[in-house]
Parts: structure tokens; sequence; C-alpha cells
């Protein structure tokens, strides 16, 4: 028997990246980065890994203020002088038999270079289908990395953002 679920299934999305910098703290190098990534505004809640099999990439739209919204987010922060990335990648895939699956996320940070993460988030992500024996169709990525020299603090973030379907106008 088949049933109805009612739950919280996200039919939209949008991947954004960020990057703050401040003489303050992490917190307001974090805060910066938000602003820039244009989720500032947004009460952030990190979820899991999973892409709805019908969910819609769209281009990235203002959200308002307070709104609470679900993301799978990547973040770093860094002191002067260091070079910090942030990186998501998103991707669907298929069961191995050919029927429909669902997509996955991954996020990924650390001190290194745009080609070492990119590198770290195809096995992520690759491994997460190899794990469900399902295939992936395609892999879409979107990193972010700072070098921190003027400024005491740095972060950068990369946040897959499931967009609320009431402010969506398509």
């Amino acid at each position: 028997m088949l049933m109805e679920f009612n739950g919280l299934i996200p039919k939209y999305f949008y991947v954004t990246v960020g990057k703050g910098l401040s003489d303050v703290s992490k917190l307001n190098a974090f805060d910066r980065a938000l602003i820039d990534a244009g989720i500032g505004q947004c009460n952030l809640v990190t979820v899991s890994s999973i892409l709805p099999r019908n969910a819609i990439e769209i281009s990235p739209v203002k959200i308002p203020a307070g709104t609470i919204t679900f993301v799978v987010m990547a973040r770093m922060h860094g002191t002067k002088n260091e070079t910090i990335s942030a990186g998501i990648a998103w991707g669907m895939a298929r069961q191995v038999n050919g029927d429909l699956g669902y997509g996955f996320v991954v996020e990924g940070e650390g001190n290194c270079d745009r080609n070492e993460l990119e590198d770290a988030l195809r096995r992520k992500i690759g491994d997460m289908a190899k794990a469900r024996n399902m295939k992936l169709e395609s892999v879409k990525m979107k990193i972010v990395d700072l070098t921190i020299s003027k400024a005491k603090y740095g972060c950068v973030v990369a946040a897959l953002v499931f967009v609320p379907s009431d402010i969506v106008s398509i």
C-alpha cells in the first residue's frame, strides 16, 4: 500500500557562495560571508545531503528577513595570511537498473585550494552514490576561496538553499 506523506519536501533550490572579512571576530566574518551570499537575513537550519527527485534548481531569489530557511552549508574560518575554501557539489542519480532516484549534496571546506577541494567533493558525491548502488547522472559544483590579507578574520560559505515554495513565482 502506498502511503501519502505530507512532510517538508522542498521543490526549489539554488546554490550560492560568499566571503567575508572582519577585524572584530570570526562571527562577524561569518555574518559578512552570509550577507555576501545573499542569505544573511535568513534564519538558517542546516540539513543533511539528499536532494528530492523533483527538486528544481532556480536562480537565487530574495528570501524575506527572518524566514526559517533550510540549507546544506559548508563554512570555513581562517585568520590573517591563511587561504580558506568552501564548496558544494550536487547532482541527481538513478538506480543502477535505470529507475528514477534522487540527488545528493556534499559540502567541503579546508585550508586548501580550489583544485584540492574539487577533487574531495567529487570523491564524496561519488561515494554517496556508490553506497546506495546508484549512478550519478551529472554533478555541478560551486567553490569559493579567500586569502585573508586585509583583516584579522575571514570566512567563506557555500550553501545549497532550499527555497520556501510560497516565495517562488515560476
